[in-house]
């Protein structure tokens, strides 16, 4: 079994890392963005975290599949509970999305492995 998703969320983590140093004033409003939009309140981050994958689904982003789906599995989110999660994406999104709702269980079962 390959690790896909593992090599890929690593590759993009160090490039990210290299444009937060080039554009940080950017970086840094992108990453209080994002702890803004993800802190605990109405929702709790794990139901915060089943939106982001299935936007990133819907949007076709296999890094976003990539990192909301390690996110999940560090969360202790089940198979069953990532799947209705991809079935709403897919029903949102129609056959593109059937296509990376597959590479999202792929992601799953990869960051799954003990």
């Amino acid at each position: 079994m390959s690790d896909k998703y593992t090599e890929l969320t690593a590759r993009l983590s160090s490039h990210i890392g290299s444009v937060r140093k080039t554009i940080p004033a950017t970086t840094q409003a992108f990453s209080a963005m994002a702890q803004a939009a993800m802190a605990e309140g109405a929702l709790d981050m794990k139901t915060k975290e089943f939106i982001a994958l299935a936007i990133g689904v819907a949007m076709h982003c296999e890094g976003c599949i990539g990192f909301h789906v390690k996110k999940l599995v560090a969360m202790g989110a089940t198979r069953e509970e990532v799947m209705e999660v991809l079935g709403v994406a897919i029903y949102m999104g129609g056959g593109p999305s059937l296509m990376y709702a597959a590479e999202a269980e792929e992601a799953f079962e990869e960051f799954s492995r003990p």
